[in-house]
């Protein structure tokens, strides 16, 4: 049990049967009347954030979230399968479950899987992934304005905006969270 008064960024507690992450907390003593936190708190299965206020004394139940790092290993139909690199347990997981979340990663890379009371809720891919551009079109000289891109699709199926000196077969380095182009490798 964790109260309100405790409160630091990136704690999970359960609330209102949902899993919240505290992302910014403030202890709030107003010159009359009692203290309270104001909290923002992002519900982590389904991403909404929401405000609430608390009394320091309120108390919740930690909410322990599990992360397994797991090998992607393929997808089959609607589903995307992974095996845990230790034990080799393999689970398959929907195409609703795993979102967007995949479309940097290759096939053998491995992932966080985010689970809480054995329910797989979200996927954390590579932070940086290195992939080969598989379609772009030349650049043409002269057209050099600063930061000019142009787009490129990776062996993944993904669509990448890069800088003009990229050519097809290049490899480069893309930030999953953003999806940004960040260098050729």
């Amino acid at each position: 049990m964790v109260s309100a008064g405790d409160f630091r960024n990136g704690i999970t507690i359960e609330m209102e049967g949902g899993i919240y992450q505290v992302i910014e907390f403030q202890h709030v003593k107003p010159g009359k009347g009692a203290a309270f936190v104001r909290t923002k708190l992002k519900n982590i299965k389904n991403g909404g954030v929401v405000e609430k206020s608390f009394r320091p004394t309120e108390k919740f139940e930690n909410a322990h979230i599990e992360r397994k790092d797991m090998q992607y290993l393929y997808s089959d139909g609607g589903m995307y399968n992974f095996m845990d690199a230790e034990t080799f347990d393999q689970i398959a997981l929907s195409e609703s479950q795993i979102g967007d979340t995949l479309k940097f990663v290759k096939e053998n890379e491995t992932v966080k899987i985010l689970s809480h009371n054995n329910e797989v809720f979200a996927i954390e891919p590579p932070l940086f992934v290195e992939l080969e551009v598989t379609e772009t079109e030349p650049g043409v000289k002269g057209d050099t304005a600063t930061g000019a891109t142009k787009p490129a699709t990776v062996e993944t199926g993904a669509n990448v905006l890069v800088p003009l000196f990229v050519n097809q077969g290049d490899i480069i380095q893309i930030d999953t969270r953003s999806g940004e182009y960040m260098k050729r490798v």
